[in-house]
Order: C-alpha cells, then sequence, then structure tokens
C-alpha cells in the first residue's frame, strides 16, 4: 500500500511508500523531491519513531522459547512483532532449570538490538495461587517468586499472571490465600518487575472475572507500585463485558476507569472470542473472525486511553490465518 504523508527527511517532503520485500534498514532516497522509504509493512513501529505518526501501535503475540530463550526474540522479529510475550521455561510443569547465563546475555543483547519492546513474560499453566490446597498453593507461590527472579535476570518489565480458583471455597478464600501469595513473592522480590493480574473469562469458580474483583485483590496487595492489570479482550468479553461497538467499548473502559482505574492497565492481551458475550469459555479466536468482531477490534484500537499501551496476541494458527496474518489484520484495524 501507500500512505501520504507529510514529513521531512534530507530536506525534502513527500510519500512514504510501504513494500514487502525490502527490510526498513534498507530504506534510501529516490526520486525528484521525494522520499521514498523502502521498509516492510509490518515494521510500523520503526517507522512511526521515523517520522512521529500518532497512529501507529506496539503490536506482538506470544512466541515460543524452543530451542534457547534468545530464539523467541529471533521468531518476534521475523513474524513482525515489535512487542511480544513469552514463558521463560517450559509451561506445563513444576520443575524447571536455572537460566544460562550466556542465553540470558543474547536473548537481552538481541531484544535491545531488534528494538522490542516491552517483553513480557506469562507465568506458567499449573500454578493455582488462590488454591486452598495447601501443597499447590505451596507449590504455586514457589512458581511466582521464580518467575519474578528470572523475569528480573531476563530485564523484562512485565509478569502476566492468572488468578486462579478457589475449587469450590468461595471467593472470599480464594481471596485470602492470592493477596497473601502476591504480597509474600512481593516482599521477597527485589527487581523492577511488575506483576499484571489478567482478568478472567468466569469460570466457575475462578477469581478476577469481575472489575471488582480485581479492585479487591489490588485492595489488599501492599505494594501497589509493582502490582497492575493486563486486560484481556477475549476474557473480558466471555464475562459479560460487551466490546462489539464502540459504545461498548467506552462503556467498558469508562467502568474499568471508575472501579481499577485506567492508569493501572498496562498491557492488553488481544484476542477474539469462539464462545458469545458471557459464555464463560476462555477461547481464543483470530481476531474479528469471534463474537467480538472487526467492529469492536477497531474501536479498541482506536481508543485513546489505549494506543500507547501494547497489545499482544494469543490467537491460534490454522488454516484461515497464521500469526501474520492476525498481526497484519490488526494494523489494518487501527489505521
Amino acid at each position: 500500500m501507500e500512505v501520504l504523508a507529510p514529513l521531512r527527511y534530507g530536506g525534502h517532503r513527500g510519500r512514504v511508500r510501504f513494500y514487502s520485500h525490502i527490510n526498513f534498514s534498507d530504506f534510501d532516497y529516490r526520486g525528484n523531491n521525494r522520499t521514498a522509504f523502502v521498509v516492510s509493512p509490518l515494521d510500523f513501529s520503526a517507522l512511526s519513531r521515523l517520522v512521529g505518526f500518532s497512529t501507529m501501535i506496539r503490536v506482538g503475540l506470544h512466541v515460543s522459547i524452543s530451542g534457547a530463550l534468545d530464539k523467541a526474540a529471533d521468531r518476534a522479529k521475523e513474524i513482525g512483532c515489535d512487542t511480544f510475550q513469552m514463558f521463560t521455561r517450559n509451561p506445563r510443569g513444576w520443575k524447571f532449570k536455572a537460566m544460562d547465563s550466556e542465553q540470558v546475555a543474547e536473548f537481552k543483547k538481541k531484544v535491545k538490538a531488534y528494538g522490542l519492546s516491552p517483553v513480557v513474560s506469562h507465568m506458567p499453566y499449573l500454578p493455582n495461587l488462590s488454591c486452598p490446597k495447601k501443597l499447590i498453593y505451596n507449590k504455586s507461590l514457589k512458581t511466582l517468586r521464580a518467575e519474578l527472579d528470572r523475569c528480573a535476570k531476563l530485564e523484562l518489565p512485565y509478569l502476566v499472571t492468572h488468578l486462579g480458583s478457589h475449587l469450590g471455597k468461595g471467593p472470599e478464600i480464594g481471596l485470602e490465600r492470592l493477596v497473601n501469595a502476591v504480597n509474600s513473592a512481593m516482599s521477597e522480590s527485589n527487581g523492577h518487575v511488575r506483576l499484571l493480574l489478567e482478568n478472567t473469562a468466569g469460570q466457575k469458580n475462578s477469581m478476577g472475572s469481575s472489575f471488582e474483583d480485581i479492585r479487591r485483590i489490588l485492595e489488599g496487595v501492599k505494594w501497589k507500585d509493582r502490582v497492575d492489570v493486563c486486560f484481556d479482550t477475549a476474557h473480558a468479553f466471555a464475562a459479560g463485558y460487551d466490546i462489539r461497538t464502540g459504545d461498548g467499548v467506552r462503556d467498558t473502559l469508562s467502568k474499568f476507569d471508575s472501579v481499577i482505574g485506567l492508569e493501572r492497565l498496562k498491557l492488553l492481551h488481544l484476542n477474539d472470542s469462539k464462545g458469545e458475550l458471557g459464555s464463560g469459555r476462555d477461547r481464543h479466536e483470530h481476531i474479528g473472525l469471534g463474537y467480538i468482531g472487526e467492529k469492536g477490534f477497531r474501536a479498541l484500537l482506536k481508543h485513546e486511553a489505549l494506543r500507547e499501551l501494547p497489545f499482544i496476541m494469543e490467537t491460534p494458527i490454522d488454516e484461515r490465518r497464521d500469526d501474520m496474518g492476525n498481526i497484519k489484520k490488526v494494523r489494518e484495524l487501527a489505521l
């Protein structure tokens, strides 16, 4: 595509052209009194820094660390991310190895070289910080402490955590366990890492599906300057927040602001939903192909309170669309 834009580079004004066959680092001046920037259509973050477009957003995906930690940065760059999320270890088990110092150094080097920011870690699948069972709770707390430490060593600013389940013992029990876990882990963490509480889809016995639930957790946390919120669009929709239209997005964010405060929102998980409004189903879909739809995502991406935040997808890969396809769709909807 070709975008007309008033810009200055080397004293010239002209057009910005986007090509898919050459990277941004290969741009060159061409033509008479016109500046042609030859850049990948996915390298919008670099372009926005150069010409100051207010329409640019930071978008990325959850990527694999298979092979080595630094491979995640390579994968993020290859698919056109300017932010990304990852696990620091195998998310399906309790055991994990200490990180290799050389891999850590290489990871940080690549993240900086590729201009990827912010890089976000996600807690593994097994921990349940609201669990009433002592054994699982203690293992979950140990994992949270370890993940905060690993993020600090990797110089990651955010660690996202699910809020867990009270397993039928009641939300008050779950709240007490969860708040105690966060306070305990934070008291032993000396790093800069912020813990982001992710809203849930409203499954049975789950914690944190409403803004009021999340506020109660935040109110109980002592480390208020290091605990904030990650807003997952699919989870919010499944929990009953209607974000299919511009009015719905505005109403939802207004409620978030009044209950929690938009200043506590640091990250968006941008996922469409396979479940209907209020279904309580945590099933992610390609952007625009689920029940939220393109109209809802266009309103989210254009909302002035969100545009400076990172948008990270956890969308499927299938015959309909791959990761690059979802990034492209988000870029289109944001323009």
